[in-house]
């Protein structure tokens, strides 16, 4: 369809990819930067890493007013803001260059090249809005309902047991291993590639790919990464365009399937089905991997909590809550107010981009008791706003909440003396917070059956 007749697929066009750079990323960083030098507290959360490492004393500061009126752009780290601001009509996602002004955003749209469209472009579910999004949601919201998410219960254990094997078997090396690479992402992969039909053998690919695009979520993302991203874009994008011809020609029970052979007025353009596609499988395993990361590092540092767990795993699934809130795999997301609108008594002008920031509003005290503490007890831990909220809340936030508690619960029943050893690394993202490397000791084993 439409989408095949622009651009080249497979190459990149130099002018084109630095022009699309310095409009979505290069303006941005440059005007973070030198906020940070005037000590503007959101440029500085968004260019030091230090801070990006540890933000949350940041976060309370900028919580002594609803929305803090930045010198690049505002911001709330206030739970009941955040909320307001998410599930207000005031508001539209600001993905897309929604946050430039007209002539920017329009230009923004003409070069962004189809076979290299990240999260954040159009018409990915993540850049879009009513009417589109609504339309794209429902095309694929009945994948991910409670009864959906319930009958692959069992595949997200049969995975976690071969995976636990697979940890089991002596490959690691004196008894260790990177937790995140030999399992914590591998676990979510494998359950939303079989949802999208997609071979076992591309699941390593696909990973490595994905984790490279990620990086355009941030708002600050240099030329060398953003053309590192482009490239494993464009690699999904071609990938998939496969994909989805070969299951065109013999469709399966997978989401793809259903949605490749639509006809009439629910028909994708190749562009929309390959934006829909690759969103629902970068979102199906980021979230989760982070998560998993999260909760061992968490739980090393609380042991007593751990050995409460142990003790009683019914505890696991407000547990998983309690991580959500206390370590958000996912940080920050931008709405931008489309008209003149105000926040909590915060006047907030028309064309004002708002930085909600998830991890913050989760640690708000006039929400949450003692909110630094971690606590898997905390009888709340579920009004945290980790998946976002209003229109835009996570399609698959059920089936990364059950894919984490079954994924640790059997985890730490295997290798009850799995302890972190080494260097944990964290991710070098602003958006997703999680672990780029967490080596752990297994200790001793707990065989299986």
């Amino acid at each position: 369809m439409g989408s095949q007749q622009s651009g080249r697929p497979g190459r990149r066009i130099p002018g084109r990819s630095r022009a699309t750079w310095a409009l979505s990323y290069g303006v941005g960083a440059t005007a973070f930067r030198a906020g940070a030098r005037r000590g503007d507290l959101v440029a500085r959360l968004e260019s030091d890493r230090a801070l990006q490492l540890a933000p949350y004393d940041v976060y309370d500061e900028l919580r002594a007013t609803p929305v803090h009126r930045g010198g690049v752009v505002w911001a709330s780290t206030d739970h009941a803001a955040v909320t307001r601001v998410l599930r207000s009509d005031d508001f539209i996602v600001g993905a897309g260059g929604a946050e430039l002004p007209g002539p920017l955003r329009g230009l923004t749209g003409r070069l962004l090249d189809p076979w290299a469209a990240g999260p954040v472009d159009p018409p990915s579910m993540l850049a879009t809005n009513a009417p589109d999004h609504t339309r794209y949601r429902r095309l694929v919201t009945r994948a991910f309902t409670a009864r959906a998410v319930s009958g692959l219960e069992d595949r997200i254990r049969e995975t976690a047991e071969r995976l636990l094997d697979g940890l089991d078997d002596g490959s690691s090396r004196s008894g260790s291993a990177d937790i995140v690479e030999r399992y914590a992402a591998l676990l979510p992969v494998a359950v939303i590639a079989d949802m999208l039909g997609v071979p076992d053998e591309m699941h390593g690919r696909l990973l490595e790919w994905g984790n490279i695009a990620s990086v355009t979520l941030d708002p600050s993302l240099s030329w060398r990464d953003f053309r590192r991203a482009e490239d494993a874009m464009r690699s999904l994008h071609l990938w998939f365009a496969d994909h989805v011809r070969a299951l065109q020609a013999d469709p399966g029970d997978d989401l793809i399937s259903r949605l490749a052979v639509l006809q009439g007025e629910e028909q994708l353009t190749d562009l929309e089905l390959r934006a829909t596609g690759l969103l629902v499988l970068g979102a199906g395993f980021e979230t989760t991997v982070n998560l998993i990361g999260n909760a061992v590092a968490t739980l090393e540092a609380h042991p007593e909590q751990r050995a409460a767990l142990r003790d009683d795993p019914s505890l696991w699934a407000g547990a998983v809550d309690e991580v959500l809130r206390h370590d958000s795999p996912v940080q920050m997301t931008l709405r931008v107010a489309q008209r003149d609108t105000e926040v909590l008594g915060v006047e907030v002008p028309a064309r004002t981009a708002v930085v909600a920031y998830l991890g913050g509003a989760n640690r708000d005290p006039a929400v949450f008791d003692d909110p630094h503490a971690f606590d898997l007890r905390r009888p709340n831990a579920g009004a945290h706003l980790a998946f976002s909220s209003g229109a835009h809340f996570c399609l698959g936030a059920s089936l990364a909440r059950r894919e984490a508690e079954v994924g640790l619960r059997l985890l730490y029943e295997r290798f009850p003396d799995l302890a972190v050893a080494g260097h944990p690394v964290r991710r070098d993202t602003r958006v997703l917070r999680g672990y780029e490397r967490l080596p752990v000791a297994l200790g001793e084993r707990v065989r299986a059956g």
